[in-house]
């Protein structure tokens, strides 16, 4: 039986093996230099299965009847899941001054009532969340179908997600009139109103399965904040090519303030906003609208 205070260590040959089925799985890509970050954070799962090294591991994952349920686990153990409510808030302003009203504008014009925005990669929901809270204080959407999509790979913050209760570190930079209104305290934690979170549906995606992406349906602004700096420049094309595909003409993409299209797209248009800049994909020649 393998000893719990063993330490075991990760080969070469090993770390590519495993690396590389993470990879194809779901996109996380780990540089050579993360062979001891991989080492140490999949030991507990060596541990869990009694297995004496990583490359009875590396069958596992690879042949074992519960190697999809190990693959969707070890995400929760590979991914950082760090967020909080109100995160970037020029982008968020961008995002309620100029986005919404623009979209909103270019529907009612059509006699479109329905709004669906994806918070994809969501983590424990603050995004979607915050999505929520913003388009309840803006108002002006009576009578509309507003849906905002929350999805991650994780199981674990997925289910933290749908219980929608959090603590003092998620309201780090919320102002306390959003508290007050849209929470309700329990147990010293908060917890997210029913106002709020009938606008959400969370679920379970991973962004390389584009057979599932195609079940969202359109989106008119899709949230990606933070989430392809995991990812290699292969995966990162397939992410926001189902993005592109994904949204509607006009529609906008939000990406984190680290990120960037640049040597991924040229399928979007940079939109130099007030206040940020965000990618938008472009209509087609002759349909009106901004380009």
């Amino acid at each position: 039986m393998f000893g719990l205070d063993a330490e075991i260590t990760m080969t070469d040959e090993e770390f590519r093996l495993i690396r590389d089925l993470v990879y194809s799985h779901c996109g996380l890509f780990f540089d050579t230099d993360a062979t001891y970050l991989l080492e140490k954070r999949l030991a507990k799962r060596l541990q869990f299965h009694q297995l004496a090294g990583f490359r009875d591991y590396y069958h596992f994952l690879k042949y074992n009847r519960k190697k999809d349920q190990e693959l969707a686990d070890i995400m929760d153990v590979l991914t950082t899941n760090e967020t909080y409510f109100f995160r970037e808030s020029f982008q968020l302003k961008a995002f309620t001054d100029e986005i919404i009203p623009e979209i909103r504008e270019a529907k009612l014009k059509s006699g479109d009532r329905s709004l669906r925005i994806w918070s994809a990669g969501c983590s424990s929901g603050e995004e979607p969340y915050t999505i929520a809270m913003l388009l309840l204080e803006m108002g002006g959407f009576a009578g509309w179908n507003v849906e905002i999509v929350g999805t991650d790979i994780s199981q674990r913050v997925i289910q933290q997600a749908r219980k929608g209760l959090y603590g003092k570190s998620s309201f780090r930079v919320t102002d306390d009139t959003y508290i007050r209104r849209y929470f309700t305290e329990q147990d010293g934690m908060h917890r997210v109103n029913e106002k709020v979170r009938e606008l959400v549906t969370i679920s379970h995606l991973n962004l390389l399965d584009s057979n599932r992406i195609a079940l969202l349906g359109r989106m008119d602004a899709i949230f990606c904040r933070n989430v392809i700096i995991y990812f290699d420049q292969a995966a990162r094309r397939t992410v926001i090519d189902s993005f592109h595909r994904t949204l509607r003409d006009g529609g906008y993409l939000l990406l984190g303030h680290s990120e960037s299209l640049m040597n991924i797209s040229t399928a979007f248009t940079l939109r130099h906003l007030r206040s940020d800049m965000v990618y938008q994909k472009p209509q087609p020649a002759g349909a009106g609208g901004r380009p």
